[in-house]
């Protein structure tokens, strides 16, 4: 069996060219400056939810003018609050685990605030995780959906209900093949290397 040539073997042109390939992910990195500032963004926008709702029940009184209850007004803001948690929750590991992973590694090792799920993260993993954020979130717009059930037409009900579904089961996909990925012998055989 051939011997597996060390880094930087090669002729000048080949080297030259893996190295403009390799050195073309730094690229990525201002997607991910974009994704902090739209992570920004999302702390703006809880800023401002969390201001109506305290406005809204401690300064006005909820008193909604559609004749939906006060209860529900409350149950909405906080759903929505929920929402832009859940969405800030995805940039942050899409930000983190695709720069760790497609750009260069953050180095934390031995940080007390180092993420768990940092440690073994892979594309597979971040595929996985990035699912079922996503079900999480479409369940929070369902469930706002089902709250607001009798001023929504049925068919936009269940078209949310069959998009939610498909989220569930790509998710429920995405974990199997990751499962499948990571009981194989070549993957087992990696993670010794």
């Amino acid at each position: 069996m051939p011997d597996k040539p060390s880094f930087g073997q090669g002729t000048a042109r080949q080297k030259s060219l893996g190295y403009l390939m390799f050195a073309s992910r730094w690229l990525q990195v201002p997607l991910y400056v974009g994704l902090i500032v739209a992570q920004a963004v999302y702390v703006w926008q809880f800023a401002i939810e969390l201001w109506h709702l305290i406005e809204g029940v401690f300064l006005h009184g909820t008193q909604p003018s559609d004749g939906t209850s006060p209860e529900a007004v409350v149950m909405l803001t906080v759903l929505a609050l929920i929402d832009v948690v859940m969405i800030s929750n995805l940039l942050i590991m899409v930000i983190i685990g695709g720069y760790e992973t497609f750009v260069s590694r953050i180095n934390l090792d031995g940080h007390p605030d180092e993420p768990e799920w940092l440690s073994h993260v892979n594309a597979n993993v971040l595929k996985v995780k990035l699912a079922t954020a996503i079900v999480g979130i479409s369940s929070v717009h369902l469930l706002q959906t089902f709250i607001r059930a009798g001023e929504m037409p049925n068919d936009k009900i269940m078209w949310q209900t069959f998009i939610h579904l498909a989220f569930v089961v790509s998710a429920l996909g995405l974990a199997w093949i990751d499962r499948l990925l990571s009981s194989s012998p070549a993957e087992h055989t990696r993670s010794h290397i």
